[in-house]
């Protein structure tokens, strides 16, 4: 009967590490699902080398953001700061996809490559680590973000609270 006490303690014990595991598996996945869908879209725009190519993975990266409801608000959830303004992002990202859009087709290779230039200027950041595609902070959740708070913060007390009861259950 004892032995039977115990080894329910130890599953109860592990489900509560449960949730704060499956919070990383799925910020892993939506970071994932993200770049595959948006991000690698926008790093492709900025490494084109034709108005054409910019044009097709901007509009991609552009849908896919107007399909997921990725066109207003913040990523932060306590305070705001510009660089996680989502609104300003999109319409940035817009705008660029307009100006690809008014080149004309016989305009001169070097109007082209200043619109690619800036185009690039747009989407890139320059970090120590080198380019970084332009993103706000959180995107890859938004705008599930507060959610996604919440669940850490309960996920991580939970798993304190599984791994100290674990740790005692072991050393007896």
């Amino acid at each position: 009967m004892e032995s039977s006490k115990r080894l329910l303690f130890l599953l109860l014990c592990l489900l509560f590490c449960l949730p704060f595991g499956v919070w990383t598996v799925a910020r892993s996945v939506s970071a994932i699902l993200y770049e595959r869908d948006c991000g690698g879209h926008l790093k492709r725009a900025a490494d084109a080398n034709t108005i054409e190519l910019a044009d097709q993975e901007l509009a991609i990266a552009v849908r896919y953001l107007e399909a997921n409801r990725m066109t207003e608000g913040y990523t932060s959830i306590v305070y705001t700061v510009p660089s996680e303004d989502v609104g300003f992002w999109y319409r940035n990202l817009k705008a660029s996809l307009e100006e690809l859009r008014k080149i004309p087709s016989d305009a001169s290779q070097l109007e082209k490559s200043n619109v690619l230039l800036k185009l690039r200027q747009t989407l890139l950041d320059h970090k120590g680590s080198g380019e970084e595609v332009t993103n706000p902070v959180g995107i890859s959740v938004f705008p599930h973000n507060t959610l996604y708070m919440i669940w850490a913060v309960v996920g991580l007390i939970l798993f304190i609270v599984g791994a100290i009861c674990l740790l005692a259950a072991l050393q007896e």
